[in-house]
């Protein structure tokens, strides 16, 4: 096994040396009002849309003289030449030309080149003779889209996880073996899975956020899933089971649990496909074969290593205890036993405070506004921050959000209409500027662009997009025959995020039914699934709360180096709403899976849910709070989406273990009573049995008549 999975790690590198990856970040959405814009243009044969090219600036300021004086412009027109001279370098607009004369600020101190690339441009070098012009009196700097630098994949944040994850694991298993286990495991997993999704991106669409995306969720799904097998198979060591028996126990059971509990990761992940929106389903995709391959190295290599380790998973005292034949203990088991029980005899005071909590943190999710983040919430003093605020000291903050006003002008009257709805903008709130060079006679489709006054994050500029849609463009159109439709870049990312929210609550419904009915297969139960899924959509708000509150409130988003407040971004909302819900859904798993068996065993309700926490809480507990080590080092990536998904996933995983699964559910589960376990019995006879105890679990007889006539005593 070890060598098949060495095979695996060479080939798959091999190939991906040989093929490489062919990521695209291309964002369609059908039926948008920004999409008929864009494809109206492209009809009339001016698609500002080139795959093939992209533009950026070259935005200069001086002090103390104008950017016209003759110093200053042979001085830029020298760099500019040799702009134009760089590989890849299609043109150059520069103000001091015709073409250009637009590009200086009212005020004389402020000017700006265009510069239009192919992708194969050598940015870094056209970057370097900008920033020859830095002097005393000059100042300047690059920005647009030609000098994105891009998001790329890994990092330091893999590494910090990583390493917190293993200083967690050797306090709480006291042995350097077994700590290393579940990184080991998980890190194999993830790693396969890399090199599978690099090859997958030259076969479907994958967008460039695949990789950080699946090693975001994988890395920590993974070591939690070895670290469940891993603390089975060290229980049974400790109890006297032989090494091979103990490694077979530890895989038909907790294994189990870790098959199930991926599963129902990888289904929310392919839920994200009824958005219908490519970028988001080749995300999750990348996810959901991150978290299958982390399955397969808990159950294959894991095993493997474990029979090689031998008894060297326990620590050193308790493997000589164990050599003398003295009773052996997990550290730490005391206090959850404890805590177990305190839950038991207060559960009604016990879970109103902790409802009371999670309600209190996700409160700001009422107030969540989604939409991309602009240059001017990055951190103060990043190139791309000085970049947005001299373009915006020069041309208005809005500089970079046009709307692009496109209309159809099948005949005279329309065109009159345009005409007059062009000379109407420049009255409207929040407008700082109209260009609209008028139709020509026979033209059909006409554009208007439109400068707001405001960011393109800002609200008010979403709100002028909102204005012109429902009231200045139908008032125009009323009478004739034009149809004027709003696009640009700013639009289309409103649009974007209202795609993805009108069909939230679809795909919240849809990975609430089939986990509903995931755990009712599992655990026969009606309650069990219906806690379970209210009770996931409390550590959603919850961690959607606390994005909110950081990101776009703004209470320490410096702290993790993406700057300012900010809207929060479309995809965080969706990607948050699926993971956690499928790793809610694994915690569920294994608190209730432990509590099952007992109920099988004894028909003790109240035993079954004090031992099954007690059992299971320190190592929920544990692989909680790696789970969130993992995410929040994401969080410090310095890339805004990837660290609203670290802090998002990492807060409502903490909130889901303390408050949620070791507070709420077994609280709830008391104050039910056995009435928990009810399961109709038409349903009894037509569910399949699924067992994820194991055999060893599945009671003699059926248990439905002992819980209902303890019920019936309670």
């Amino acid at each position: 096994m070890l060598a098949l999975w060495l095979v695996a790690l060479v080939g798959l590198g091999g190939a991906v040396g040989g093929i490489g990856s062919a990521f695209t970040d291309s964002t369609d959405l059908p039926d948008s009002e920004s999409s008929t814009a864009y494809a109206l243009l492209a009809q009339a044969g001016a698609d500002p849309g080139d795959d093939a090219t992209s533009t950026g600036n070259v935005v200069w300021q001086t002090d103390g003289v104008p950017v016209t004086d003759p110093a200053v412009v042979t001085q830029v027109q020298d760099v500019l030449t040799q702009i134009a001279a760089t590989p890849g370098v299609e043109s150059v607009v520069s103000p001091y030309d015709a073409a250009g004369a637009a590009q200086v600020s009212a005020d004389g101190t402020i000017a700006y080149a265009t510069v239009t690339v192919t992708e194969d441009a050598e940015v870094e070098q056209i970057t370097e003779l900008a920033d020859s012009l830095d002097s005393n009196t000059l100042l300047a700097v690059t920005g647009g889209s030609a000098f994105d630098p891009g998001f790329s994949a890994g990092g330091p944040a893999e590494v910090i996880g990583v390493l917190c994850a293993l200083v967690i694991l050797l306090l709480v298993f006291r042995s350097v073996w077994a700590a290393v286990l579940p990184i080991v495991t998980g890190v194999a997993g993830v790693g396969v899975a890399a090199l599978v999704v690099l090859l997958g991106s030259n076969v479907i669409d994958l967008p460039s956020y695949s990789l950080s995306m699946g090693s975001l969720v994988g890395l920590g799904v993974g070591i939690d899933y070895a670290l469940f097998i891993v603390n089975r198979h060290r229980k049974a060591l400790l109890s006297g089971l032989p090494l091979r028996e103990s490694i077979a126990q530890a895989v038909d059971t907790s294994g189990r649990a870790v098959v199930f509990a991926g599963a129902t990761v990888v289904v929310a992940l392919l839920g994200m496909t009824v958005l219908d929106i490519g970028i988001l389903t080749g995300m999750a995709l990348g996810a959901a074969v991150t978290v299958g391959f982390t399955v397969l190295s808990a159950l294959t290599l894991l095993p493997a290593l474990l029979a090689v380790l031998g008894n060297r998973v326990l620590g050193r005292r308790q493997r000589r205890a164990l050599a003398a034949g003295e009773p052996v203990t997990e550290p730490g088991g005391g206090l959850w036993t404890r805590w177990a029980t305190a839950v038991q005899r207060r559960p009604a005071i016990l879970g109103v405070v902790a409802a009371a909590l999670v309600v209190l943190l996700a409160a700001p999710a009422l107030s969540i506004r989604l939409g991309t983040a602009d240059a001017s919430s990055d951190p103060a003093g990043s190139d791309t921050h000085e970049y947005h605020q001299a373009m915006a000291g020069g041309f208005g903050p809005g500089f970079d959000a046009p709307l692009l006003l496109v209309g159809q002008t099948p005949d005279d009257v329309s065109r009159a209409a345009f005409t007059t709805l062009a000379g109407q903008l420049s009255s409207v709130e929040d407008v700082a500027s109209v260009s609209a060079p008028p139709p020509a006679a026979g033209q059909e489709i006409g554009v208007i662009t439109v400068t707001p006054a405001s960011t393109a994050q800002a609200e008010e500029t979403a709100d002028l997009v909102t204005t012109l849609r429902e009231d200045v463009v139908p008032a125009a159109e009323d009478g004739t025959g034009l149809q004027v439709y709003v696009g640009g870049s700013t639009a289309s990312g409103i649009d974007f995020a209202q795609a993805l929210t009108s069909k939230l609550p679809v795909y919240l419904a849809i990975i609430a039914v089939l986990g509903f009915v995931l755990l009712a297969l599992a655990f026969r139960s009606v309650l069990v699934p219906l806690i379970g899924a209210v009770t996931n959509l409390l550590s959603i708000a919850a961690g959607l709360g606390l994005v909110t509150a950081v990101f776009q409130f703004g209470w320490g988003s410096a702290l993790f180096g993406v700057g300012s407040a900010a809207p929060v971004e479309p995809f965080v909302s969706v990607m948050v709403v699926g993971i956690v819900f499928g790793l809610s859904m694994d915690y569920q798993v294994f608190l209730v899976s432990r509590m099952h068996e007992e109920w099988t065993h004894t028909c003790d309700h109240g035993r079954a849910v004090r031992v099954g926490m007690a059992e299971t809480g320190r190592v929920i507990a544990t692989a909680a709070v790696i789970m969130a080590c993992v995410f929040a080092a994401f969080g410090f990536s310095g890339e805004r989406i990837i660290a609203e998904l670290g802090v998002g996933m990492g807060a409502a995983v903490l909130v889901d273990a303390f408050l949620v699964r070791l507070v709420l559910v077994p609280a709830v589960m008391h104050r039910v009573g056995a009435g928990t376990w009810w399961y109709p019995r038409w349903a009894e006879r037509i569910t399949p049995r699924v067992s994820i105890e194991g055999p060893s679990a599945t009671p003699a007889e059926d248990p439905t008549v002992p819980e209902l006539e303890t019920a019936g005593q309670r």
